[in-house]
């Protein structure tokens, strides 16, 4: 009886925590039920170690503290002059939206890429045509073909006198920033600063994962790219 009673509250646990956290995949959610449902023990102790997204109550107090310093999105320029966005493009603007809480913004322009190639072709076009400065961040950047490409337009930016600034995820990025791109673009002159510095991997089994690349400016146009799983940092 007792063993029931223990079964059932951990499955009820877990599956409650699981089903309440927000932010969190709808295939995620699914997978982890039904391992808590299949294996309860076990597929709990997983989600307890692994399952559970934390980046430390001190790192999470500092992102409280940075976005109250941010101003305020309402007042960016171009706020108020958001066009009408086309029927066809609402469901991919509500999805942004629902990501970022905020609604589209004007001033902006964005266009889809052939492939991930052409994409990293675009950006890097970018990076040699900016004229002021080269903003970068991503989750994972690897030390490939393609990695190496934007790289190296980086540091070519930066050794013209652009500023550049780079920001990768500890983890998602860690080949890279343990291997000589890393050192050589800031030896050119860029600014490059890990996220999320790893200690030890044990208390930092899970890294919510994001990808972003803010726009490089050319004066006057700002272009932006997007990649779900850029490969570059």
């Amino acid at each position: 009886m007792v063993f029931m009673a223990v079964h059932i509250l951990v499955v009820a646990v877990a599956a409650a925590h699981i089903l309440l956290r927000p932010h969190r995949q709808p295939e995620s959610r699914a997978a982890w039920l039904v391992l808590v449902l299949t294996l309860p023990y076990l597929g709990a102790l997983a989600y307890l170690l692994v399952g559970r997204t934390n980046v430390g109550r001190k790192r999470v107090e500092r992102l409280k503290a940075a976005f109250l310093g941010l101003p305020r999105p309402q007042d960016a320029p171009g706020w108020h002059a958001a066009p009408r966005t086309p029927d066809r493009h609402e469901a991919l603007f509500a999805v942004g939206q629902s990501i970022s809480g905020y609604l589209p913004v004007g001033g902006n322009s964005a266009r889809l890429m052939e492939d991930s190639n052409a994409a990293i072709d675009a950006m890097v076009k970018d990076i040699d045509a900016a004229g002021d400065h080269v903003h970068l961040l991503f989750y994972i950047w690897l030390a490939d073909r393609n990695g190496t490409k934007v790289a190296e337009a980086v540091q070519r930016a930066a050794r013209r006198g652009v500023a550049c600034r780079v920001l990768v995820d500890d983890l998602g990025s860690r080949d890279l920033v343990r291997g000589p791109l890393w050192r050589d673009m800031a030896a050119a002159g860029a600014e490059v600063r890990r996220a999320l510095v790893i200690g030890n991997p044990l208390l930092r089994a899970y890294r919510p994962h994001r990808s972003a690349q803010p726009p490089q400016d050319r004066g006057h146009r700002q272009p932006h790219h997007l990649l779900r799983e850029p490969e570059l940092r």
